[in-house]
């Protein structure tokens, strides 16, 4: 018995010092990227290249609604970490043991800014790791709300749109600063699956009921998206309406050319 107990010991402990070689090799790899991404090109020139791009749009041209129903779905957490999200990150690794895949990523906002400037969509853990060194530098150099505005411009929304302001005069037939409400919550949803999403009407729809649940949830009001008022509708004119999506997406139809032209 003694002599088994002495093996059992021995398995557990060189399980756990391969399990630290492959995560030190795993850090030291996505360091690696993490330079070389740095080296090709450093994070003033990625910035001062998003901002030259076609559509570039600056937070105080956006609403804050739709700021707040970004960060409501995106990463709630994002005023109150550094740039990764340990919650998250955890949350995401037992959801990703549980299937044996890198599905759920864990990404912050601030990560998926370093994804978007510098990395691939390429599932690997240690690009997530040059990720989170990347992550950490834009956190020293902007404060969230520039961190939220790169964020937009940089995220792809489907067809060929990247950014807010090429995706809202696209879908909707605005500019970004004249989003409603509901047109906030929508635009909010679609970077999560972009090309499936701007390519069904109705998948958009129950997207943005997804991201007016995490609005509630976290704290933010999610204005008159819940009914789905908008483009000039009279306060209160569907107080007594199903607000199911599937009525929703009838009621915005009939409201002018911003919700029916989202999928022409």
């Amino acid at each position: 018995m003694e002599m088994l107990a002495k093996t059992v010991r021995r398995l557990v402990l060189v399980v756990l010092v391969a399990v630290l070689l492959l995560v030190a090799a795993t850090v030291w790899r996505g360091y690696g990227m993490y330079r070389d991404a740095l080296d090709r090109m450093s994070i003033s020139e990625a910035v001062a290249q998003l901002k030259r791009q076609p559509g570039y749009t600056t937070v105080d041209e956006l609403p804050q609604r739709y700021l707040d129903a970004v960060v409501a779905v995106e990463d709630h957490r994002f005023y109150g970490h550094a740039g990764i999200d340990p919650i998250g990150i955890c949350r995401a690794a037992v959801n990703d043991l549980r299937s044996l895949s890198l599905e759920e990523g864990g990404s912050t906002i601030t990560q998926q800014v370093a994804k978007n400037l510098f990395f691939t969509g390429e599932k690997r853990f240690s690009r997530k790791v040059a990720e989170a060194f990347m992550a950490f530098d834009l956190e020293s150099r902007y404060d969230k709300r520039e961190i939220l505005e790169l964020y937009v411009n940089s995220s792809y929304f489907g067809l060929g749109h990247t950014g807010i302001g090429l995706a809202a005069p696209a879908y909707l037939g605005c500019s970004p600063s004249e989003m409603d409400d509901f047109s906030c919550v929508l635009m909010a949803g679609i970077p999560n699956a972009p090309e499936s999403l701007a390519s069904d009407w109705q998948a958009a729809i129950d997207r943005a009921y997804v991201v007016i649940g995490q609005m509630e949830k976290y704290g933010y009001d999610p204005g008159d998206a819940v009914l789905g008022e908008g483009d000039g509708a009279p306060a209160g004119t569907d107080a007594d309406l199903d607000p199911s999506p599937a009525s929703l997406v009838g009621r915005q139809a009939r409201r002018g050319p911003r919700i029916r032209s989202f999928f022409r």
